[in-house]
């Protein structure tokens, strides 16, 4: 797909010879053949393959990229992109009139045998010399002039007649419709097309014969109401009332007649109507058009706003619409949160906006998602919110009365991983609040013993096992860390959390959407009660395309994204290389083997009629002894030498020279049976590393991780992915190794941004080790579909995997 966006001055640029031309090419497909040479042209013209480009070309160029392009809706002015130029044979109008060349001077005089006939073939009419389109009539009829057949709107004019009902009177070349209903239902469609597209004349008789004709007006109202406002949108013809209008609509009458006048209702603003009534419905099918009234909540605010203006330019919401959703569609517009000294001075620019975000959603006791990349300082922004509710005085949301008492506590919940990180950091960044951590043999007797304290801190399973004292309490707000452990709604701790009563609520998380859509609402479940409508039961297709684009609206002003690539310029690159291993004969042979047992295993169990959930899990046993395969073979068969494995070899080879040039690694696997056979591999050679699995209690976890960073001498960190991939700041290494490869490749990025964070002033390098020709390299193919299917929701960088189907798993088996 291309797009080419002409400048709206072409007519005094093309003489010229400086037209700007804007160029969109869409580079995630192969373009269509018939666009071809016209891209070739292109490049020839100095474009480089970019999905947006500009380029300054002459007459000459433009009529090439013009007759090359004939016929394709691939033009369109700048200042009106969705618009596309129309085709009237070989002329592209508004444009090919631009691109004529300068009239030669005039030849002298004729010499007296020139024949009149001759002269006469060299006259070529002018635009200006053109009849244009003329229309007279009344609401009764319609007769209209077609231009010139020179003009270059004579085709598309004449097409439209002939579609809708005209009929040609030879006696006085009028296309004429002679019918009332006919009349004022192409009056509603395409006066504008008479207008704007064809610049119509229009008689003097025409204009007094149709004085009482009107277009129908959009309204759109906004008052405040309890607990949020009341938006009206519609259509309105004077006086007429709304079943009257709804009738128009569904016999596609297209005009209502009240009092004295006659109003046209133009089907396509009866559409955007809907269309805006549907989004404030959540309801695909609500109908459209007629005047309604819905109640909005203050968290639609900025959505809503964008529907209206898209609807109704130039339209004027109150102001204290205005107030709330302006902040959170410009963030510039936001006012700094009120800091601690000790914090103001060492929070980042990008971070205080952060906390003014957040700081804001509180007031207005809403909630977000701060989904900024790792290593950004999510943690630090968080506490830093904490800092400004404790030491300012707070605005109550309701009364918007300065209050001196002191706000409830607030509450952090976190991975049980993760809570004595979360205390570290508190004692680092605020060690002026009143920190409890409630967890393992440290807990509050009593729901009221939280008054004592600014911040608690407590992981997810202990808040699920202590619901009973925490949903007692109004926190002043609440956050949870690593959002993913609330992604599935029915889970204890997803119903623990949403039990909470507190004034705001938010989410930390670098992933907000880890397999599809549904994370995302059941994340805005816990944030925003009530902020979502259910999706009907059974709905599927375009259907459910629509809410799901519904959701990525609603939800996108209470998510907060930064990438340290915007953010963080300074940070050093990161580097990322796929390193191939060609099996060894042994495993080669040993995985054909196993492979060859997998497909007889599932094919008899398939037809013994097994359940897809049996297939799916057989399936995933299968792939897992293939993986494993890969990784040593060791696993799968006790009794097999090191030799065999060909991804063990170049691991050392990798260690080695990782070691010998003085860089730091942390060595990543599923496998904590893979990362023991690695362990020896360093016992034997005795090369000191440090190590962090599940098993290990938050003391252990803290110590490895104080181990490797404070002692240089440590050169190796073994990690398995689940346990050491969130939450930790690893900035003592510049390298990581992946073993084996992951379904979701934001959960690799995840585990290699534990180096590369704030605070890493070395270049990171990042190492796959894939086995070629084996199901490894088919999960980097799946990785990158799954990444491109959710892209349109976050950053290719940050789009989970899908939740991988029956289908997914076979294919990976083939």
């Amino acid at each position: 797909m291309i797009r080419l966006l002409l400048p709206p001055n072409l007519a005094n640029s093309a003489p010229r010879d400086a037209i700007a031309l804007k160029v969109e090419v869409d580079l995630s497909r192969p373009p269509a053949p018939e666009l071809l040479p016209a891209l070739a042209a292109l490049q020839r013209m100095g474009a480089a393959p970019a999905p947006v480009l500009f380029l300054q070309l002459t007459r000459a160029q433009l009529s090439e990229l013009v007759n090359l392009l004939r016929g394709q809706p691939v033009f369109a002015f700048v200042n009106a992109p969705q618009k596309t130029l129309l085709w009237v044979g070989p002329l592209l109008r508004g444009v090919s009139e631009s691109l004529k060349q300068p009239e030669a001077p005039k030849p002298p005089p004729a010499a007296p045998q020139q024949s009149k006939i001759e002269n006469q073939k060299s006259k070529i009419p002018r635009e200006r010399d053109l009849v244009p389109l003329t229309v007279d009539g009344s609401q009764h009829f319609l007769a209209i002039t077609l231009p010139s057949r020179e003009s270059h709107a004579y085709g598309s004019a004449l097409e439209l007649l002939k579609d809708h009902g005209f009929r040609l009177e030879p006696s006085n070349r009028k296309w004429w419709l002679r019918d009332r209903h006919k009349t004022l239902a192409f009056l509603s469609t395409h006066l504008d097309t008479l207008r704007e597209d064809f610049q119509a004349e229009f008689t003097p008789n025409f204009e007094r014969n149709t004085a009482n004709i009107v277009l129908a007006d959009v309204e759109t109202s906004i008052r405040a109401a309890e607990d949020g406002f009341e938006v009206t949108v519609g259509l309105r013809a004077g006086d007429a009332p709304p079943a009257a209008i709804a009738s128009a609509l569904t016999s596609s009458r297209g005009y209502v007649e009240a009092g004295d006048k006659i109003y046209l209702i133009d089907q396509a603003a009866a559409r955007r109507v809907g269309a805006v009534q549907s989004a404030l419905a959540g309801d695909q099918t609500a109908i459209g058009g007629t005047r309604q009234t819905h109640h909005i909540p203050a968290s639609r605010a900025a959505e809503v706003d964008d529907l209206l203006e898209d609807l109704a330019p130039g339209f004027k919401s109150p102001a204290a619409w205005r107030q709330l959703s302006s902040a959170l569609r410009d963030l510039s517009t936001l006012r700094p949160a009120p800091l601690p000294t000790a914090l103001e001075s060492i929070l980042r620019p990008y971070q205080k906006l952060g906390v003014a975000w957040l700081h804001y959603l509180h007031h207005h006791e809403l909630g977000g998602i701060l989904a900024d990349e790792m290593g950004l300082g999510k943690t630090l922004q968080a506490l830093a919110l904490v800092a400004s509710l404790r030491s300012a005085k707070i605005l109550n949301p309701k009364s918007q009365i300065p209050t001196s008492d002191a706000p409830s506590p607030t509450l952090i919940i976190a991975p049980a991983s993760l809570v004595e990180n979360w205390r570290r950091e508190a004692a680092r960044f605020v060690p002026n609040l009143r920190v409890f951590v409630h967890h393992a043999n440290s807990r509050l007797n009593t729901a009221t013993d939280a008054a004592a304290h600014d911040l608690i801190i407590t992981s997810y399973g202990t808040l699920a096992n202590d619901r009973a004292i925490f949903a007692q309490n109004r926190w002043c707000t609440v956050i949870a860390d690593e959002a993913q452990h609330i992604k599935n709604r029915r889970t204890r701790n997803a119903k623990a959390l949403r039990a909470l009563d507190a004034s705001s609520r938010f989410l930390l998380t670098g992933t907000p959407l880890e397999n599809s859509l549904e994370d995302l609402r059941s994340l805005f479940e816990f944030l925003l009660p009530g902020f979502l409508k259910p999706i009907p039961t059974g709905t599927r297709g375009d259907d459910r395309r629509w809410y799901d684009d519904r959701l990525r609206t609603q939800t996108a002003p209470y998510i907060l994204r930064r990438t340290k690539t915007a953010v963080a310029p300074e940070l050093p690159p990161k580097i990322e290389q796929v390193v191939y291993c060609d099996l060894s004969p042994e495993q080669a042979a040993l995985y054909r083997r196993t492979h060859e047992d997998s497909e007889r295993a599932l094919f008899d169990l398939e037809a013994s009629g097994a359940s897809q959930n049996a297939l799916r899990l057989a399936t995933l046993t299968q792939l897992l002894r293939l993986r494993q395969t890969c990784c040593d073979p060791r696993l799968v068969q006790k009794e097999a030498p090191p030799e065999w494995s060909a991804k063990l070899a170049a691991f050392r080879e990798l260690l080695d020279e990782i070691v010998d040039e003085g860089h730091r690694v942390l060595v990543f696997s599923q496998f904590t049976s893979l990362l023991a056979l690695l362990r020896a591999e360093l016992d034997a050679t005795e090369v000191p590393y440090a190590y962090l699995d599940g098993a290990m209690n938050p003391k252990q976890r803290q110590a490895a991780v104080d181990a490797f960073q404070s002692d240089d001498s440590i050169p190796v960190f073994f990690l398995s992915l689940k346990a050491g991939g969130t939450g930790l700041n690893l900035t003592g290494a510049d390298t990581v190794i992946h073993f084996d490869p992951w379904w979701n490749p934001a959960v690799e990025a995840q585990a290699t941004d534990r180096a590369h964070r704030i605070g890493q002033d070395r270049v990171v390098t990042s190492y796959k080790l894939i086995c070629s020709n084996t199901v490894e390299e088919k999960v980097l193919g799946l990785q990158e579909q799954k990444r491109a299917l959710l892209a349109d929701v976050f950053e290719a960088s940050d789009a989970a995997a899908a939740k991988l189907e029956l289908a997914d798993l076979r294919d990976l088996l083939k």
